[in-house]
């Protein structure tokens, strides 16, 4: 599908970091950190991907790359297994405002496929995942894997270390601020974490952080569930090659409505719920999957 055409957004200017593009509101992740919290490693990363962020020969590029050959290989070694549903409910795409996606989260991959199935509908924006930073950028090969993966999406970094756990809040409003300078779709899993027992239909505790960006965001946010994938990606990709694998079904939702939950004052409260009501409407596609897989395959399936 032929590329949409791109209409650049000037970022708010930031009195920090060059290239940022933060309101003085929000933190500012090199700038909150001291050279303690962040390795040179990690503040290199940071600002290369910001770097690429700008309008510029750069990000156009990269956007390119996504939505060719980014999404290109993840739906050719799943086209055999992949079974896409509630397409018609997706919104019109607007190249001036920013999309996120919430999902379930049960792979690895469940962002990677949904993403792909999406700019294979036309979605035209940058797309990003907030990440964890072990690897992505704290291994000397982290920044490699990014590029020859997903072209730069994996960002921000979210830190699991304690004694960092102040930086995400940083993380959470910059990502925040790019969804508001408009072009950018963001994937989320309001789990924050993987659910790695054997239910598929019930999903842990919902992340405020979540609930935060989406609040600061105020964009269109895209429910879908995903259930079927491994998390072995060698295997994945082999099974699908093979078309032996065990099907994927993608629902997709209508854009979620929060109700009055956007006009509330943000609070951890207020993002929690966000977030629980994410996971609602998740839940609620979970059983029409749940249906479709044991009409068409079997429950066991």
């Amino acid at each position: 599908m032929p590329a949409m055409p791109e209409k650049r957004h000037e970022p708010p200017r930031h009195d920090g970091d060059e290239g940022s593009p933060l309101s003085e509101r929000d933190h500012d992740l090199l700038e909150m950190s001291d050279s303690s919290l962040l390795t040179p490693l990690e503040r290199a990363q940071i600002r290369f991907v910001r770097a690429t962020l700008q309008p510029g020969m750069l990000d156009r590029t990269i956007r390119v790359m996504q939505r060719s050959v980014g999404q290109w290989w993840i739906r050719s070694v799943t086209s055999s297994l992949r079974h896409v549903h509630g397409l018609d409910r997706l919104p019109a795409w607007d190249p001036e405002g920013s999309v996120i996606c919430v999902a379930n989260h049960r792979s690895f991959f469940d962002l990677y496929i949904t993403t792909a199935e999406l700019v294979a509908q036309g979605l035209p924006h940058r797309i990003l995942f907030p990440v964890r930073s072990n690897f992505f950028y704290d291994h000397p090969l982290g920044p490699f894997v990014n590029g020859v993966m997903s072209f730069f999406a994996m960002y921000l970094p979210i830190f699991r270390d304690r004694k960092r756990a102040a930086l995400n809040l940083a993380s959470l409003d910059e990502t925040a601020a790019l969804l508001r300078r408009g072009g950018f779709f963001v994937g989320l899993h309001p789990e924050g974490t993987r659910k790695k027992d054997d239910d598929p239909y019930t999903f842990l505790p919902g992340q405020s952080g979540v609930g935060r960006i989406i609040h600061k965001a105020r964009c269109t946010v895209v429910p879908v569930f995903v259930n079927g994938l491994l998390n072995d990606f060698p295997k994945q990709v082999a099974t699908g090659i093979a078309r032996r694998g065990r099907p994927v079904h993608i629902v997709f939702g209508a854009p979620v409505d929060f109700g009055s939950l956007m006009q509330a004052p943000g609070s951890p409260k207020t993002y929690k719920r966000i977030a629980e009501t994410c996971l609602e409407v998740i839940g609620e596609l979970g059983q029409q999957e749940r249906v479709i897989r044991a009409a068409t395959t079997g429950p066991r399936a």
